[in-house]
């Protein structure tokens, strides 16, 4: 502590004024500064820092199987060699729009038309399909599934020559070690996500054993080693997985299994696909306390699959928050949310992703609101609170 004296005279003349001027170092006036020292057994106090916690948050989506069977791409044929798949997602567009992440499981691989164009059960799809996804809002795709090697090696290549033309980021299947080495990583809103993908299966076509990387297998190793790397580049991990029985409504044991050997790795978001039909979303606990969201199957999204389950898909979404203070970060998964769509068409032609709650007539569908209400039932079974739009 520093004490500052000051001791002035009066009545002065100008003269005196001058005169004590001149002199302030003899001057009973001299600002003098006394250092008073700390009393015994006192300390310095220090004042603990606080940290304002940021918040931030973004909203990821996902959609079923886009699967394009030779009804779909000749509905979308616009002259030769060339296709328009837009119009399908017109009356769906404003809401895959919405999400900050929308991910995609592109089922058939889109090697084009120079390849030659194929369906059931060998498929290879026009590249333009990958075009109109871009323009309704996909922002990931993921490419590992029981159809990646329908036409072996040189659709692939075609088709990520096609995704990266697009700018388009994909995983699952990549074109060499090198390439499925790199994470594939989104950020939005200052949060962070990773992205991997795995098939239970290819048909029964092999693999090539020295070109594992050309679609990712469900191997728990292998997994547990990219979800490692995962946490250490990202914020969120989200997991897409090709599984389950096909046209079964309800996930199996296998599938049960696998989401909690996930969450007990740490993985925060599942994303179900092949059973082309919905299987309800879960919420399954961690061993280390972690809460993960499990969409067990989205079903379909676009594609020629007749009966009305088949035809039912949708958008699962979650809002993810990230909360960061001081050197501290969280990262809390909140209101889940499902939002029903029609897969229409008549006749094989006019193919549409339709949202259900704006068919009010069943001019489309038989029982419009009947099945929209049903899905919704069958949807919330292990989460009730679930919303829907």
């Amino acid at each position: 502590m520093f004490l500052l004296l000051c001791c002035c005279t009066g009545g002065t003349s100008a003269t005196d004024s001058n005169n004590i001027r001149q002199s302030a170092t003899n001057s009973c006036c001299m600002r003098e500064r006394t250092f008073i020292p700390p009393l015994p057994g006192s300390s310095t106090v220090n004042l603990p820092t606080i940290h304002v916690p940021v918040i931030t948050r973004a909203t990821l989506a996902a959609v079923g199987d886009v699967l394009i069977h030779s009804p779909v791409y000749k509905d979308a044929a616009i002259s030769k060699g060339r296709y328009n798949f837009n119009p399908m997602f017109d009356e769906i567009r404003k809401l895959t729009q919405e999400p900050d992440i929308l991910v995609a499981n592109q089922e058939s691989m889109i090697g084009g038309s120079e390849l030659g164009l194929s369906s059931y059960p060998s498929f290879n799809s026009p590249h333009e399909i990958g075009d109109a996804l871009k323009m309704a809002g996909v922002d990931m795709v993921t490419l590992a599934n029981n159809h990646t090697m329908d036409r072996g090696e040189k659709a692939i290549r075609s088709a990520l020559a096609y995704w990266d033309k697009l700018h388009m980021p994909y995983t699952g299947s990549f074109r060499s070690e090198e390439d499925a080495g790199t994470l594939r990583t989104l950020t939005s809103n200052n949060i962070t996500f990773a992205f991997l993908a795995y098939t239970y299966g290819t048909n029964g076509i092999a693999v090539p054993k020295d070109k594992p990387y050309l679609v990712n297998l469900i191997n728990l190793d292998k997994i547990k080693a990219d979800v490692e790397k995962a946490k250490k580049l990202s914020d969120v991990i989200v997991v897409s997985m090709h599984w389950g029985t096909e046209y079964e409504p309800m996930p199996n044991r296998e599938q049960q299994q696998l989401a909690q050997q996930l969450a007990d790795m740490g993985v925060q978001i599942v994303i179900g696909n092949h059973p082309h039909v919905l299987q309800p979303p879960a919420w399954v606990q961690g061993k280390n306390g972690n809460k993960t969201f499990v969409m067990y199957s989205l079903g379909n999204f676009l594609s020629a699959q007749e009966k009305t389950e088949r035809l039912i898909g949708g958008i699962g979404s979650i809002e993810v928050i990230k909360t960061v203070t001081g050197v501290s970060k969280t990262i809390t998964l909140k209101h889940p949310s499902f939002i029903p769509t029609y897969n229409y068409y008549r006749n094989h032609r006019n193919f549409k992703i339709i949202p259900m709650s704006t068919m009010t007539s069943s001019d489309r569908l038989k029982n419009a609101a009947q099945q929209l209400e049903k899905t919704k039932k069958h949807m919330s079974a292990f989460i009730p609170d679930l919303a829907f739009r």
